[in-house]
């Protein structure tokens, strides 16, 4: 291949993902990744975190939410994550200091479930 190709779904440093908004599909605002969780075995994102709520950053909880849950809108530079704010409000949480052990595999599944969502290393 001699000629240069550009990728419809191109790469993107995580550098660049991490502060994105989420909203949901009627442009609700759901928050902004916080981190990216990344599977070092296979290099796959495992997933998002999410922060939802509080002010300047003071009683936010945070939400990994399985990166194949999102649908990334370039036009708009944000993720797309189809779920209201409710399901958002419900879904398991933990806040900065306390996260979740996520090596656990029924953590994994469940979260997964919860997102209806295959768990990212099947």
């Amino acid at each position: 291949m001699t000629q240069s190709q550009t990728f419809s779904n191109s790469p993107m440093k995580a550098s660049s993902i991490i502060g994105t908004s989420v909203v949901n599909p009627k442009h609700e605002s759901l928050g902004d990744i916080k981190e990216m969780v990344i599977d070092p075995q296979t290099g796959k994102v495992a997933y998002a975190v999410v922060s939802f709520g509080g002010f300047l950053s003071m009683g936010e909880k945070l939400f990994a939410i399985p990166f194949s849950a999102f649908a990334y809108n370039p036009s708009e530079n944000e993720y797309v994550l189809d779920a209201s704010k409710e399901t958002l409000k419900a879904a398991p949480g933990f806040d900065a200091d306390h996260w979740p052990a996520m090596s656990d595999e029924k953590w994994n599944r469940e979260l997964s479930s919860y997102y209806d969502r295959a768990p990212y290393w099947e």
